[in-house]
């Protein structure tokens, strides 16, 4: 009988991207990381002014969008062009847990503590997929080149891997235990993943664990490959670099860990997955002898724990962590995350490391902790956070200085008057025939309205949202409903909401 074939897609090599920005720029924007006046920007408090508690972020992949997932269940798609709102999405009842953009910017997976997680459409903000479980959902996270493909941690519940190709649904289990020597060791006893994320190229899973291990699985044969234990506590965060080179790891023993991590993409596939209708069934049957075991995979694979950010005053713990982004419309294979930025437990800071150094270079104070914390992803110095009691999304920016070379190319400041050089013919008044021989030859050039070129630097098309014209539409918050003649109450969370659609469950 002949295997079904992998849904898995063939595993794209990394991308050449073209910079746009010079060595100035870059030297600029490391100057304004570290000693710029970081404030909340003014437009940002209006446009985020009772915007409802955010218990989720992420910007999209340009950056031009970013998107805030709330208690009560909805989504907010923020324009960060115009400090607006883009779309408004209904969907969840339950608190937002995590979000996460497909690569042309289309499409937001968004998972929830309804025990449910939703691919949504952007185009016309529809539920194209609603998958939904036994359990509730830590994090839900989209493969970076499948749309259709995702994988999600569950509460006391082994991860899943999700395909969501065909009408039903494909949930396949993933493994919790890592790979030791003895693993029916008491130390291993009720282990849980905890956060579940796709490595650059989507071959590989790296696993956070509630007992600090840390584990990497194979995505097409699901087996664990590797595995370290990097603390004896709470894994509640990792977060990868733009160019995948480096993880970011948030454990509950106070320290963030950035680790170098190995070229996966290089490494020879394990025994090969052959899938069965039983989706419980193991991934791996009886391969080539070629194929390495897991065990002898994991022997070429080494994990180098570059930095370890504490603070050892105060032992504070960590809410959030995220990498900074480099200073480039799209991150290159070679860039790098220059800055660590973190918020604090029952604090109201906001710390920022610089990498290369390890020392502290900034500390931004709020009114409130803040909780969930964002990098803009294109390298700008703009940190989106979300404040724990009030939920209110706050935008930090480090206000740019006028350049006014930006002007003219050859523009330069002068601290007195300069006497004009009149060239010869600059302001010589040419014969009429000649003005309208230039003419006629600029009126046969033809001009191309339809194409849109492509911005220098932009490595594909990205997607961009409807325009909302109906009111109906919007997103403002004072949404009322009338009772009466000239009275008027507040909608309830979720109000006027039909559950009933869905996906079939997989047998």
């Amino acid at each position: 009988m002949e295997a079904p074939s992998s849904p898995f897609p063939s595993s794209p090599t990394s991308p050449t991207i073209s910079s746009k920005l010079t060595k100035s720029d870059v030297d600029r924007f490391y100057e304004r990381t570290k000693t710029g006046d970081w404030t909340l920007s003014r437009t940002a408090r209006e446009f985020v002014g009772g915007c409802g508690n955010t218990s989720a972020l992420r910007f999209n992949r340009k950056g031009d969008y970013l998107a805030a997932g709330r208690t009560d269940g909805k989504i907010i798609i923020w324009d960060m062009e115009t400090m607006g709102v883009g779309m408004k999405l209904h969907g969840h009842f339950g608190q937002v847990q995590s979000i996460s953009w497909s690569r042309d910017g289309r499409y937001i997976l968004s998972s929830s503590q309804d025990k449910r997680v939703i691919l949504w459409d952007l185009n016309d903000g529809s539920r194209e997929r609603v998958v939904r479980f036994e359990a509730m959902v830590f994090n839900a996270e989209l493969h970076p080149f499948n749309r259709n493909l995702f994988v999600v941690s569950l509460f006391e519940d082994d991860p899943h891997l999700v395909d969501i190709t065909t009408t039903v649904e494909v949930k396949r289990r993933l493994p919790t235990m890592p790979l030791t020597d003895d693993p029916e060791a008491p130390s291993l006893a009720k282990l849980t993943t905890t956060f579940v994320l796709f490595s650059y190229l989507g071959n590989h899973i790296f696993s956070g664990t509630s007992k600090g291990w840390l584990n990497i699985i194979e995505t097409e044969s699901r087996n664990v490959i590797f595995s370290e234990k990097l603390c004896n506590h709470l894994i509640p965060l990792l977060r990868l670099s733009n160019n995948g080179n480096d993880l970011l790891v948030n454990s509950s023993d106070r320290i963030i860990r950035v680790i170098n991590l190995p070229d996966l993409s290089r490494l020879t596939p394990s025994a090969a997955a052959v899938f069965t209708s039983d989706p419980n069934t193991p991934a791996a049957v009886p391969s080539p002898e070629s194929a390495p075991s897991p065990e002898d995979i994991s022997t070429h694979v080494s994990l180098n724990v570059e930095h370890k950010f504490q603070d050892l005053v105060n032992r504070l713990r960590w809410n959030s962590v995220a990498f900074s982004s480099p200073p480039t419309l799209s991150a290159t294979p070679t860039s790098t995350s220059d800055y660590i930025v973190a918020t604090t437990y029952m604090k109201k800071d906001i710390y920022i490391w610089e990498r290369s150094s390890g020392s502290l270079v900034k500390i931004l104070e709020h009114k409130e902790e803040q909780g969930i914390v964002e990098w803009h992803p294109n390298g700008r110095p703009l940190i989106a956070t979300a404040g724990v009691d009030s939920g209110a999304l706050n935008i930090w920016a480090v206000e740019p200085q006028q350049k006014w070379s930006a002007l003219a190319p050859d523009f330069a400041e002068v601290e007195e008057n300069v006497p004009l050089e009149e060239r010869e013919d600059e302001f010589d008044v040419l014969p009429e025939a000649e003005m309208r021989k230039r003419r006629e030859n600029a009126e046969d050039e033809d001009v191309d309205i339809w194409t849109v070129e492509r911005v220098k630097g932009e490595e594909e098309e990205s997607f961009v949202l409807p325009v909302i014209f109906g009111i109906q539409d919007s997103d403002d918050e004072e949404e009322y409903v009338s009772v009466g003649v000239g009275t008027m109450r507040r909608k309830e969370a979720n109000e006027g909401r039909e559950w009933g659609e869905g996906t079939v469950e997989a047998g």
